[in-house]
């Protein structure tokens, strides 16, 4: 008899960890390597196929004012991942360092709370490591597949598919599905499945943005990105697909978005929304019933974390900078009042914050005006960049493009985004606008203040060549053979900021 007593117990202890592992949320995040927020069809670019992201636009959501923090790669995917500014998360701030190993990510925290946690695709970030010789993040995931090539597919997202379906079934689970598309290097081009993805994308059909020369190159090197996010889309959709089959996307939070804007001129590192700015799409049939919904709230990436732990029933950790998302994502309810980004040294120096208001104000402060604002080396020696490079400097450059190329820059700038979207006409000097520029510079020197950042006295220099990119321009030569690289101090060290927890205004 009381051997079937603790049958009996036994059994209906596992029903209850099953009910309550089928309860907690499922969680994916698909995130594009260099994909600007307004090249996906769901946001009103015609000539952009993307029909899968669109599809999950219109059965869930999609946010009209989701920033990065930053628009560099990794400096980004860490913070997203930390929940943290990139220059409170210590070396991270800046492209491909490490970020300090005590600081928790959130599938960390999930893990260690019974999901299954899996990695996919691109992953170039790292921690520092601990004395034991290990690092924190090896504890983030159950499973990880870094490597990004398959046979015919050098996207990243190779494995996404087969992650999903060798899953266990009895927890549940969150995905880190991160591409490499649409990275330069057009590997797509040579590796398209015109079964699978449909026609190339023709230089004719694309959209040029107003800070390019519209010419043949720029054309065709627009076509070659196309064709990278169209990829990126098709294999988004085989893991949907997948998840529906096995019964499990009513209950799955699927989040779609980039790390930063495309790679091409005044997108990829700028503060601007044409480098900071990210598509953010959000499905979830359990709790998005209103489908096609637009969310104009501001949010910020770091507010990420905070929000899927709170879904999973986990303690948000007291690092975390951000706060819960929810109720944006049901109602459109406001969040935050300020939304922050930086831009760091990445390939070139530099050092600029911003600040965006729910008015659709944006404040930026550039800490090395004397230097233009070319984006990094893969942009600058692209196609798009030389032929930009290549208009005659007569004042017959648009606004738009000679923005590229400026310098000096001014050391602040002013921008009403709803009258202004491409962020040209700046009104700093406006003064109209001194009420809300006094409100934004305080709110600036505030968030810096708070959460200890700082300009380094002892900066990283330019890796790379400002007016060819990977060559040196007065050899010919790599640059890697005639430039020493040498990492320096990092905005924040001072101050030690990875130690502080403070958010700043919000």
């Amino acid at each position: 008899m009381r051997n079937n007593i603790h049958l009996l117990l036994l059994i209906l202890l596992s029903v209850i960890v099953r009910v309550h592992a089928e309860d907690r949320p499922n969680f994916v995040i698909f995130i594009a390597d260099d994909v600007s927020w307004n090249d996906l069809g769901c946001y009103g670019n015609p000539a952009a196929r993307t029909p899968n992201i669109d599809r999950l636009a219109g059965d869930g959501l999609i946010s009209n004012n989701a920033y990065l923090t930053a628009s560099s790669c990794s400096p980004s995917r860490a913070s997203i991942m930390t929940g943290r500014y990139p220059h409170n998360n210590g070396e991270a701030s800046e492209l491909h360092r490490p970020w300090a190993a005590h600081l928790p990510t959130f599938p960390e925290l999930l893990r260690a709370n019974g999901y299954h946690t899996a990695q996919a695709g691109k992953f170039h970030m790292d921690q520092i490591r601990q004395d034991d010789g290990t690092r924190k993040l090896d504890a983030a995931f159950d499973r990880a597949e870094k490597q990004t090539k398959v046979p015919g597919n050098s996207g990243g997202h190779g494995n996404w598919v087969t992650v999903t379906k060798e899953r266990p079934r009895d927890k549940p689970f969150f995905f880190w599905f991160a591409a490499i598309d649409a990275h330069r290097g057009w590997d797509a081009d040579d590796e398209w499945d015109a079964p699978a993805y449909g026609p190339k994308h023709r230089p004719e059909n694309v959209i040029v943005p107003p800070f390019m020369a519209d010419t043949p190159e720029t054309r065709a090197d627009l076509a070659s990105y196309y064709n990278e996010v169209t990829r990126f889309d098709h294999f988004v959709g085989r893991v949907i697909a997948e998840l529906r089959q096995q019964d499990a996307l009513e209950n799955t939070v699927v989040i779609v978005m980039a790390d930063n804007g495309r790679p091409f001129p005044r997108a990829k590192t700028r503060l601007h929304d044409s480098g900071m700015k990210t598509p953010f799409i959000v499905h979830w049939p359990a709790r998005i019933t209103t489908a096609g919904a637009v969310r104009d709230a501001l949010v910020s990436v770091i507010d990420i974390a905070p929000t899927i732990l709170e879904l999973a029933g986990v303690a948000v950790a007291e690092t975390m900078q951000g706060v819960d998302m929810l109720p944006v994502i049901t109602s459109d309810s406001p969040v935050r009042k300020y939304a922050f980004s930086e831009h760091n040294w990445h390939d070139y120096e530099a050092l600029g914050r911003s600040v965006r208001n729910a008015s659709g104000w944006i404040y930026i402060r550039n800490a090395r005006p004397e230097k233009a604002w070319l984006g990094p080396a893969d942009s600058v020696s692209s196609p798009s960049h030389q032929a930009l490079q290549k208009l005659p400097a007569d004042g017959t450059l648009s606004p738009a493009q000679a923005d590229v190329l400026l310098e000096p820059r001014p050391a602040e700038e002013l921008y009403f985004t709803p009258d202004d979207p491409n962020q040209l006409d700046n009104r700093v000097d406006d003064s109209s606008n001194a009420d809300v520029l006094s409100e934004l510079r305080h709110v600036m020197d505030r968030w810096q203040t708070e959460t200890g950042d700082s300009s380094p006295e002892k900066y990283t220099p330019d890796f790379y060549d400002r007016v060819t990119g990977y060559t040196d321009s007065a050899t010919g030569k790599p640059v890697s053979q005639v430039r020493q690289r040498q990492y320096r101090d990092v905005p924040g060290a001072d101050h030690d900021a990875d130690k502080i927890n403070l958010p700043g205004p919000r």
